[in-house]
């Protein structure tokens, strides 16, 4: 397997909207492998009761894709593809982002009560995980800023 930080780009994480079914007495929205996601779910983990100021994320994965959900509250993601950059803020529980493998991501500005939800691709493996930045960006060193590239 390619480890794709050699390949990843920000502009590949994409939003992506489920169906939200309405009911007078509240709403319903359907995950399920490889029919509102574009992956065999292997793992779900939720994140909450984060301090106020706090941080979480700040690694990439080598294989993993996740997909994102504000389930309650807000928050931001920043994504780094190590030479672009793109920050997405998630407020609704039927809108998520999927983050393509080889992308840095950090979440923060999480609204009070927040709520992170992720589906992930991979079960846990701690060497999928990048947790040092500047390994991340050894990894991304060779990469072309889109930004500086010139279309004949």
């Amino acid at each position: 397997m390619i480890d794709s930080h050699k390949t990843s780009n920000v502009n590949d994480c994409k939003i992506i909207t489920l169906n939200k079914y309405h009911h007078e007495n509240g709403n319903l929205s359907v995950v399920e492998s490889c029919k509102e996601i574009p992956f065999e779910l292997k793992r779900v983990y939720y994140i909450y009761d984060i301090p106020g100021g706090e941080e979480r994320g700040g690694h990439s994965h080598r294989h993993c894709e996740t997909l994102i959900f504000a389930v309650s509250g807000s928050f931001d993601i920043m994504l780094n593809d190590g030479k672009n950059k793109r920050t997405v803020s998630l407020n609704r529980p039927n809108i998520g982002l999927l983050v393509k493998p080889g992308i840095w991501r950090l979440l923060n500005n999480f609204s009070s009560g927040a709520v992170c939800l992720v589906l992930a691709s991979k079960e846990y493996d701690e060497n999928d995980y990048v947790r040092s930045f500047n390994e991340f960006r050894r990894l991304t060193s060779d990469k072309i800023n889109e930004s500086n590239v010139s279309v004949p």
